[in-house]
């Protein structure tokens, strides 16, 4: 007998019933696409009410197996979910070679004898790191600026997630930046993830996400291999 099935619900496969016999068990990951589907299918207003217990229903389970799920997630998923939007870091590419850079030091503020002997190196270097989000893949091209023991990105402005970020960083730096009139709307913004099958956005998503973004883009691997290349430079 076919199981009602409104919102289209992932079929899975129980391993068996809990200790109680009152719901279903699931295997580790699809106890991770169940409780994906809490957020990323798309719901009318109207029905909302309605999702959480036609998704219980569907899977024979109880607040218990949904509470479980969440800790699974957390615990082994390789994504995140921000809202209604799961994103995904994926592989990052190394696309030139180690530019040197001459840092010119500011003559009014150096000191007599520190600037001559002190050299710092500089390298800049073209990278980019793929994003999925809601399983649509997404380049997010940026340089890296490497200086002594620090460094810093510079986001291009091509792909809809490189103008998500100078969306949100134009709101926040509107008095410092002097091009932020260039910058997409939110409008603009959602008309491209339309494009590609994404769900819209609203500010505080928007905002998530890049946040996620920026603190995702440089990984453990990643400074292995920059470090790689700088010994190798030097």
């Amino acid at each position: 007998m076919t199981k009602h099935n409104p919102y289209n619900f992932l079929p899975l496969q129980p391993t068996g019933r809990n200790e109680t016999n009152t719901a279903n068990t699931y295997a580790p990951e699809d106890m991770i696409k169940i409780y994906e589907q809490q957020f990323l299918i798309q719901v009318p207003e109207e029905e909302l009410t309605e999702f959480l217990p036609a998704l219980k229903a569907f899977y024979d389970i109880d607040n218990h197996t949904l509470d479980v799920s969440a800790i699974i997630f957390d615990a082994i998923a390789d994504s995140a979910i921000i809202y209604n939007h799961k994103i995904k870091v994926g592989d990052y590419q190394i696309l030139g070679e180690l530019i040197e850079e001459a840092i010119e030091y500011d003559e009014d503020n150096k000191s007599d004898e520190s600037a001559e002997s002190e050299e710092i190196q500089a390298y800049t270097l073209e990278c980019q790191r793929t994003f999925f989000i809601n399983d649509v893949e997404i380049p997010y091209h940026f340089n890296l600026f490497i200086y002594g023991d620090g460094y810093s990105t510079l986001t291009k402005k091509e792909t809809v997630l490189e103008k998500m970020y100078w969306f949100v960083r134009g709101r926040f730096e509107e008095d410092l930046l002097d091009d932020t009139e260039d910058n997409d709307s939110l409008e603009s913004i959602n008309a491209q993830l339309a494009s590609l099958g994404i769900r819209e956005m609203d500010l505080t998503t928007v905002d998530e996400i890049i946040s996620y973004v920026e603190g995702s883009i440089i990984d453990d691997p990643m400074v292995d291999k920059l470090n790689k290349l700088l010994d190798d430079a030097e």
